[in-house]
């Protein structure tokens, strides 16, 4: 038996209907696609695609003739062996050359190198040095173990550069006290007296010691957000005034600006 279903039957199906044709949006079209042709067709080279529009055809007298394209090698130069005659060596001598025979000296050769050997200067033992338990030696003069630099000339003297470097500091020393008198004079800036000094940093050490014993006092868990950031903020807070602790003990003489 079959399972398929239909719907139940209608009066209203008999009538004929109109079919709707669902009309396409229009197809987008750039404003600038004029534009964008005549570009193209100014931008367009003659002989981009395709090649030169002309070749020039080669002359029939110039044509390809055998080992035309093979390298030329430069012509044969003849290679001197003997630049001079001085650099030639000296001729082997002919057999009938004889060397000459029976010459005889009274020289006492014993005699002459035991005078020589007696009157010589002994030879100084070059100076060594080993640095391994099978006894590698290496040279000690250029070890830097001898204090060759007490015998240069200016062993003892301040290098030009750190003169010229004092001198600098100096000089830029000299042009901000003077500034600092100028504006002391026009009323701008004072100089922070050494009361104010040590009251100022009593205060901050002070207040350093309060913040510390807050931190101390904090929970060795920061499970929630509320610890995390009161103890961020006392870090920060400490890191703060010990950076102007410092700052006032590295200086003894402060200015500050009236306004």
């Amino acid at each position: 038996m079959s399972t398929t279903t239909y719907p139940p039957e209608s009066i209203y199906n008999l009538i004929p209907r109109e079919e709707v044709k669902t009309e396409k949006p229009p197809r987008y079209t750039s404003k600038f696609r004029d534009q964008v042709k005549i570009e193209k067709q100014l931008n367009k080279a003659s002989n981009k695609t395709m090649g030169p529009s002309k070749v020039d055809l080669p002359s029939p007298e110039k044509y390809l003739q055998k080992h035309s394209k093979e390298p030329k090698l430069p012509e044969r130069q003849t290679f001197p062996h003997v630049k001079e005659e001085t650099d030639k060596k000296p001729r082997i001598p002919p057999k009938t050359d004889n060397p000459l025979m029976g010459i005889h000296t009274k020289k006492n050769f014993v005699k002459t190198n035991a005078i020589e050997n007696i009157m010589s200067v002994p030879r100084k033992p070059q100076a060594i040095y080993t640095d391994t338990k099978s006894g590698d030696k290496h040279s000690l003069e250029n070890s830097g173990l001898i204090p060759k630099y007490i015998k240069k000339k200016d062993y003892g003297e301040t290098p030009g550069y750190l003169l010229q470097r004092r001198q600098e500091v100096q000089r830029v020393q000299e042009e901000y006290n003077d500034y600092v008198k100028e504006r002391m004079k026009q009323g701008a800036m004072k100089q922070l007296s050494q009361e104010e000094r040590n009251t100022i940093l009593q205060g901050l050490k002070k207040n350093w010691g309060e913040l510390h014993h807050q931190y101390q006092g904090l929970s060795v868990v920061t499970d929630t957000t509320p610890k995390k950031y009161r103890k961020e903020r006392l870090e920060l807070e400490i890191k703060q005034l010990e950076s102007d602790i410092d700052l006032i003990e590295r200086y003894k003489t402060i200015y500050i600006a009236n306004n």
